[in-house]
């Protein structure tokens, strides 16, 4: 939580999430028909660090299924996330893995039961900080040498991006057993719908909560112009139970998607001109109002979308105008212009001029 005292000295804590809140929702209302659906988008707050795509205050945009045990909930969260950054131009790629599949291993490799949840959230760490550095903190758990050793081993080895890798613990341990059929599961929906490609298996992306029960993903930029990533979520089957008291598990599976740093990767990625949509001739007068005004009128008379400059601008800050807010052509008109009973066309996107013949007189 992001808590805080007010003027009051009263102790407070801002909205971490929109997920418990929902949670709580379902909990409360168990005539609720399944599967049950919903969105939501709110400001949400966090501790902790801020850097370029993690803000204190932003708006969370998520995604719930209540009710559907099989991964085909999973598989449709992760092709909605594609079609909603397909729409916004954004190139993405989705990390997913399965948390039983992780802690599974990790109980394989001799890890204390009350260390694994702390372990997995090291291992979460292995983009950014490296073997090296994770296997530092591993030994600062207290694990035993035989166990860091096999978790090094299991981290660097080549072999560990395939499902086939895991086939052997899978025969000793349940949980490994369970987390690797929930990704085959997973997988034989995401190559149906052709999306293979841009679902990439991390058999090390844990998602930092501990509220997650089974499949996790992240959302990334496919050219990681942001580390950081912009989308994220997984199946967390116990929360409803536990905020009701009982070990029941309801099947909950969510996506979210931070509204802040989806902007700054649109802000930040390279895209072609495009054109302003509502002009499409910006008219700038040189000691010519009247004429260019008759020009607006005869330009808007065939249809065009007619923006004309009255604030006096000199022709270099018009320019920058229609630079900055993508004006493609702008039309200049002088007394030489009148005079010659014509006007002059500049294209703001190749830079090109040409004129067109108008009677002034």
């Amino acid at each position: 939580m992001y808590t805080l005292s007010d003027r009051g000295e009263r102790e407070l804590a801002l909205r971490y999430d929109l997920t418990i809140p929902f949670a709580k929702v379902v909990a409360m209302n168990p005539s609720l028909k399944m599967p049950f659906k919903r969105y939501e988008i709110g400001k949400v707050f966090r501790d902790g660090p801020i850097k370029t795509g993690r803000f204190r205050e932003f708006t969370q945009c998520d995604v719930d299924i209540v009710g559907v045990d099989s991964q085909i909930a999973e598989a449709e969260l992760m092709v909605m996330a594609l079609d909603a950054f397909r729409k916004l131009e954004l190139k993405v790629m989705i990390q997913y893995n399965n948390r039983k599949l992780l802690t599974g291993m990790l109980n394989v490799f001799g890890t204390e039961d009350e260390k694994i949840n702390k372990v997995v959230l090291i291992l979460d760490k292995l983009e950014k900080v490296g073997i090296e550095s994770v296997t530092s903190e591993l030994n600062d758990q207290g694990l035993p040498s035989a166990t860091i050793t096999l978790i090094k081993q299991f981290l660097m080895d080549e072999g560990n991006s395939s499902f086939s890798y895991f086939e052997a613990f899978a025969e000793k341990n349940e949980e490994v057993r369970q987390g690797l059929n929930e990704l085959k599961e997973l997988e034989s929906y995401l190559e149906y719908l052709a999306v293979e490609k841009q679902c990439v298996f991390n058999p090390f992306l844990a998602r930092g909560l501990e509220i997650y029960t089974g499949t996790v993903y992240e959302i990334f930029l496919a050219d990681l112009s942001i580390k950081s990533s912009i989308g994220s979520g997984g199946r967390y089957d116990n929360a409803i139970g536990g905020l009701i008291g009982t070990n029941e598990e309801f099947s909950t599976v969510g996506i979210s998607f931070g509204l802040d740093v989806i902007y700054t990767a649109m802000n930040s990625t390279v895209k072609e001109v495009k054109e302003n949509p509502y002009v499409d001739y910006y008219i700038v007068p040189i000691g010519t109002k009247k004429e260019s005004l008759l020009i607006a009128n005869y330009l808007r008379n065939k249809g065009y979308k007619v923006e004309f400059e009255m604030s006096n601008k000199k022709l270099g800050k018009a320019l920058d105008k229609a630079n900055k807010e993508k004006i493609r052509n702008v039309v200049i008109i002088g007394e030489d212009e009148v005079r010659n009973n014509q006007f002059k066309i500049k294209d703001m996107f190749s830079g090109d001029e040409r004129t067109e013949a108008y009677s002034f007189n």
